[in-house]
């Protein structure tokens, strides 16, 4: 990463949001263009193991993404970062970039965030799944950080409190049989 930014945002977009695990000075709404939230990453550790993988979220290119950005103060940007990567490159199936968001505050300001987008060429990268082939990862999937199915439960649960409908993970849902209201 290249170039001074005036304020240090953060993007996230699954667990991130409901679990940000760094201080920041606010967390607002905000949308990312040219990424969408998919499930799309074997998980091989925090919902996962090797043997049995998991099924977790990645930003993968097209569309757009509707998250949280976190507002992180500047002295603080070295151990945020820090601490993103020893979360979110694990076994570096993310690629961090820097990329403008809009936040969706009343004056729709545009911010450049660091964010954590799916590797393509990366052995864990599932690619798009068909909700049976998902919802058979999503049950097995245990690993260091939980079970995978409470991952997405609480991730759905958290973008229905934000009014962020997402079809995908609303079918899974259904499937697993469990209400994200209950996550």
């Amino acid at each position: 990463m290249t170039g001074k930014m005036q304020q240090f945002w953060v993007f996230g977009y699954g667990s991130l949001m409901w679990r940000p695990g760094f201080s920041h000075l606010r967390a607002v709404p905000a949308r990312l263009y040219g990424f969408h939230r998919q499930l799309c990453v074997y998980s091989h550790v925090h919902r996962g193991t090797p043997e049995r993988p998991g099924l977790v979220l990645g930003l993968d290119r097209g569309g757009s993404c509707h998250g949280l950005a976190f507002e992180v103060e500047t002295t603080n940007r070295e151990a945020t970062l820090a601490y993103l990567r020893a979360r979110e490159q694990v076994t570096k199936v993310y690629r961090e970039v820097v990329t403008p968001i809009r936040l969706l505050t009343s004056g729709l300001e545009t911010v450049d965030a660091v964010t954590y987008v799916v590797d393509r060429a990366h052995q864990q990268y599932a690619g798009p799944l068909s909700v049976e082939a998902q919802l058979a990862y999503v049950r097995q999937g245990k690993g260091q950080s939980g079970d995978c199915a409470d991952y997405v439960m609480s991730t759905l649960a958290h973008l229905r409190a934000m009014a962020i409908h997402d079809h995908l993970l609303e079918s899974l849902a259904i499937k697993l049989g469990s209400k994200a209201d209950d996550a």
